[in-house]
């Protein structure tokens, strides 16, 4: 799971939206508010993509009318406009102050920002090579626009003086955060360099944006091209709803009577899980887990290693003696230490468990006579069988009652009552869409009859678009120039049905689409006055999403909304085998994320120059650390977008597991008020934990909801594993 980083366009990070792939993850949502000043719009052309948006909800992108011909003239005359913008802020004669530094600083560059908006749904949502190429020749212009900002000193000299100056100490908490956040993203991003450092640290940048552009594209050939197609005669145990999904994946290739199955999550999960085919299980594993290395042009082992290289180079210059030293001193765990104790502390009880689920497989081979030993493309496959045998669970007999459309409004359900939110799909046409099978809701206040904001769902897999499931927002909420509503997107990669058919999706899925429901969330309840602040603290920003992961089993969502085509709920006995196999399948879950996750940290503490060949690097980093040979790291390094297509979750990807500390331990607070319904705690963790968004330390923030920091211990008893008292 990817998302796109909330961003400020007053920092450094305005490159990072423009030059950096979206991603699952992950997963970072970018900020593209369009509130504009008197100058900027005074001066500004014609083209489409720069263009001031209008019609009702605040104006909304005219993704009608948004063309890749004009990309080029809007990104160029837009980094002029914002660099004109912070001429006039350096250029004033008066002393520095918040509101003629700080607040012109975060009103800067809203043109920029809504071109940035039309640039990151061709980037992840409708990808092209004409896109790509438009990509790879701006790529290093904005890297260079990047550095103009960050390393004008006149702009980080009244930056500074406003943080050190007499005026801090009147300012509220959150202007407060604002001026740090402002400052320490300069300080940390080369604005303290001087002479051949300042140049060569810009250098390293552009070098980066343009590894990062390679990567993602070299990942998004391999998802593309690399098909498994099938015959009718090698269907063997695929459910009906896999067979239709390859069929249409196939037709839409022009292979009509074959059936595709791609390289994708979406599509290699489900085949893994149910294929009867061994030789076939292997040849998609081994396709999924190959990408981004195979040995042809289109193979990303070296990027990564230019990658590690110029990162470790680039925070040297700032006198940090590891990316991850310089990565986690903004974040929750502060050191890499700490992310590893936690990440340890784990790792151990999750290979003892994927041992137990393995004998546990082997078993049952064994006794059907299946003469193997198993792989990890027979993982998901006997665990499946085994989860069937011990629960009397079938994966399939669960996906009957999950059905796409029910689980929307089952969210919308659960919007309403945490968070006082109705939902009204909006007409065709009523705003424009990137894609025709996307759907547009407004979002009202129910308690004032006020609209909110929309919110986007783009649903279905198609050439072009990213895998896997994301959340993103086009505007964020401010008050900057008047307040402004939030549009928020999710993305999945759900595979698109027949005309009249449902779309059955696995409980995987199901809980990934609560995920990100939660991340769009985020975003709409905030209540935050700058720009910046809608941004967050990387190892938090996750949590709120899977805390919402909890509610889809609540049985007021499995009443009402957890039912089949024949409008029949899910029985009483079924509900009660989910909940037996809750835990099911925990090591395998919790192992293939932490070895990614590992693997992150030890690459980004390591001096680049003893890794050499990625592969062996891999491999021998794994075995260290006892890695079990039947599974694999959930994203291995040549497909590792979170980490390599930017820098978002770079030395960061642990922060899935330090939130979900958080999570097991904020669920606990639900359960001690007796319902995830109870309206205290409910209007607590909005108040608290979501409205705030990056307006206070994410420490505090959490203090305020639960009254204390959060219990590690409550993770282990919430994934079934031994607890340490």
């Amino acid at each position: 799971m990817r998302h796109l980083m909330m961003i400020s366009v007053s920092t450094a990070a305005l490159f990072a939206a423009a030059c950096t792939p979206t991603t699952p993850s992950a997963d970072q949502t970018a900020d593209t508010s369009t509130t504009t000043t008197e100058t900027t719009e005074t001066v500004m052309s014609d083209n489409a993509l720069l263009a001031e948006w209008t019609g009702p909800y605040g104006g909304t992108p005219d993704f009608e009318n948004a063309s890749l011909d004009d990309l080029a003239a809007a990104i160029r005359e837009g980094m002029a406009l914002n660099l004109a913008e912070i001429d006039a802020i350096t250029g004033n004669p008066e002393p520095a102050t918040f509101e003629n530094t700080i607040l012109a600083m975060e009103r800067a560059g809203e043109p920029l920002n809504r071109v940035f908006t039309y640039w990151g749904i061709w980037s992840s949502n409708n990808s092209t090579e004409e896109f790509r190429d438009i990509r790879n020749e701006l790529t290093p212009e904005l890297s260079a626009f990047s550095s103009q900002i960050t390393q004008n000193e006149a702009l980080f000299s009244r930056i500074r003086a406003v943080y050190e100056g007499d005026e801090m100490a009147s300012l509220r908490p959150d202007q407060q955060r604002l001026v740090w956040l402002t400052y320490n993203s300069f300080a940390r991003n080369g604005a303290t360099l001087e002479g051949a450092a300042a140049e060569r640290y810009a250098a390293i940048s552009q070098e980066l944006a343009q590894l990062y552009n390679t990567f993602s594209n070299n990942l998004l050939h391999d998802e593309d091209t690399y098909v498994t197609y099938i015959s009718a005669d090698q269907l063997s145990g695929l459910p009906e709803s896999v067979v239709q999904a390859a069929a249409n994946a196939a037709a839409d290739r022009g292979r009509e009577g074959e059936y595709a199955i791609t390289n994708t999550r979406s599509s290699m999960d489900p085949f893994l899980t149910f294929s009867d085919e061994r030789d076939l299980r292997e040849t998609v594993w081994r396709t999924y887990y190959s990408r981004g290395n195979n040995g042809d042009e289109f193979d990303n082992n070296q990027a990564i290693l230019d990658i590690l290289r110029l990162r470790d180079e680039r925070v040297e210059l700032l006198g940090y003696d590891n990316y991850a030293e310089w990565r986690l001193e903004d974040r929750m765990a502060q050191t890499p230490q700490r992310a590893m104790d936690l990440m340890e502390g784990v790792w151990a009880a999750a290979v003892a468990r994927i041992h137990e689920e393995v004998a546990d497989m082997q078993a049952l081979a064994d006794s059907e006579g299946a003469n193997i030993t198993i792989e990890p493309w027979d993982y998901r496959y006997y665990a499946e069988k085994v989860r069937a045998a011990r629960y009397d669970l079938d994966s399939d007999e669960v996906k009957q009652y999950l059905q796409l459309d029910n689980l929307r409004q089952a969210m919308f359900y659960v919007a309403g009552e945490l968070f006082g939110f109705d939902f009204r799909e909006l007409p065709a046409g009523e705003v424009t869409v990137w894609n025709p099978a996307q759907r547009v809701f407004e979002v009202t206040d129910r308690a004032t009859g006020s609209n909110v904001g929309l919110w986007y769902l783009d649903p279905y897999a198609r050439p072009g678009k990213q895998s896997g499931a994301w959340a993103n927002s086009l505007r964020g909420h401010t008050t900057i120039n008047g307040e402004t509503n939030v549009l928020a997107t999710n993305n999945s990669n759900f595979v698109e049905p027949s005309p009249g058919q449902p779309v059955l999706v696995s409980w995987d899925d199901a809980t990934t689409f609560f995920h990100e429901f939660g991340h769009a969330l985020h975003a709409l309840s905030s209540n935050v006055d700058y720009p910046t602040l809608n941004g967050g603290v990387r190892d938090f920003t996750e949590f709120q999403s899977q805390l919402l992961e909890r509610w889809l089993l609540t049985p007021e969502v499995v009443n009402n909304y957890l039912v089949n085509v024949d409008g029949e709920p899910m029985p009483d006995e079924l509900i009660a085998r989910i909940r037996a196999a809750n835990n099911f399948n925990q090591g395998f879950s919790t192992g293939e994320y932490l070895a990614s996750a590992l693997m992150d940290m030890v690459y980004h503490t390591t001096d680049p120059a003893e890794i050499g060949d990625v592969q062996a690097f891999e491999r021998e980093t794994l075995e260290g650390l006892g890695m079990p040979d039947e599974i694999v790291m959930r994203h291995r390094s040549t497909q590792f977008g979170h980490v390599f297509e930017g820098e978002g979750y770079a030395a960061g990807y642990y922060g899935y597991m330090w939130a979900d500390v958080l999570t097991a331990d904020a669920a606990e607070a639900f359960e001690e008020a007796g319902s995830y319904y109870d309206p205290e705690t409910s209007s607590r963790l909005v108040e608290t934990l979501f409205a705030p968004r990056n307006s206070i330390d994410p420490a505090e923030a959490y203090r305020a909801f639960r009254g204390r920091d959060a219990d590690v211990q409550a993770l282990m008893r919430d994934r079934g594993f031994p607890v340490t008292e």
